[in-house]
């Protein structure tokens, strides 16, 4: 499935941003059809895309219940991260009978942080590292999603003078991460571990902090309230950089490219 998912992340950045569509001529007029009804995770850059073509949608709560909508017929076609789909529908995944058509955007992941806060400016010095080491290929290797790494230019920290997020969270010994359950980013293993390329590069920042990662389960739609209040120290799930993230907290350079497809069931 990995190996399927690099392939399918290649072919994707590669080839979809010249065609009308992708997964077959048969589906490619899917997002054409504004009576068919898209499930959307609420708050998410799926439902945005939505919004500005100006489908009718269903909002729930997570991407993985808009594949589940799709899957039980309550929903005409769902629109998701690219890398999840990627993961998640055709031959041997856990939706076989599901695949993609076109791709509505083209964006980028980062991590958000309280805005103002320093948490960012360490995060980019981990990223620089460990892209330049070789280790966060590594870990995307693991994940499949090494096709879709944006490079890491050199950076250095810059901490706060005052009220440093940084300095709080090695005070309190705990790096608090914001998350939905959304493969391959984050998501559980068979014996309740919390896996995926997200989690596990939280767990080296946390790691170079001195301290541990704990990971909750967030309303992403709540996402900037919850930072905001220190229930969660960064958002860090497959978070797309849209201009309303970006002007709501302080976040991460890229580092995944992405895209929101739609999805629908093979003819």
């Amino acid at each position: 499935m990995k190996k399927k998912l690099a392939m399918l992340l290649a072919l994707s950045m590669t080839v979809c941003g010249a065609l009308t569509g992708c997964g077959g001529s048969e589906e490619a007029s899917a997002g054409d059809n504004k009576d068919m009804v898209y499930a959307v995770e609420t708050g998410s850059a799926g439902e945005a895309a939505a919004q500005e073509k100006g489908f009718k949608t269903n909002a729930v709560a997570s991407q993985a219940d808009a594949l589940m909508e799709v899957a039980s017929g309550t929903s005409d076609a769902a629109i998701i991260d690219l890398l999840m789909a990627g993961a998640m529908i055709g031959e041997g995944t856990s939706y076989p009978n599901l695949v993609h058509t076109e791709e509505l955007t083209t964006e980028e992941y980062g991590v958000g942080c309280r805005k103002g806060s320093d948490l960012a400016s360490y995060i980019n010095l981990v990223f620089a590292q460990s892209y330049a080491d070789g280790s966060m290929q590594k870990v995307a290797e693991a994940y499949g999603v090494q096709e879709a790494l944006v490079e890491q230019k050199a950076a250095e920290f810059t901490a706060s003078d005052s009220d440093s997020d940084v300095a709080y969270i090695q005070g309190k010994g705990t790096l608090i991460v914001g998350i939905t359950e959304f493969e391959p980013m984050d998501y559980k293993d068979d014996s309740g571990e919390w896996i995926g390329f997200d989690a596990d590069m939280a767990r080296v920042v946390a790691e170079k902090l001195g301290v541990e990662a704990q990971f909750v389960v967030i309303d992403w739609d709540n996402k900037v309230m919850e930072l905001d209040s220190k229930n969660i120290d960064v958002v860090w799930n497959g978070m797309t950089l849209t201009n309303e993230v970006t002007s709501a907290m302080e976040c991460t350079n890229a580092y995944c490219n992405n895209a929101q497809v739609i999805v629908v069931p093979a003819k």
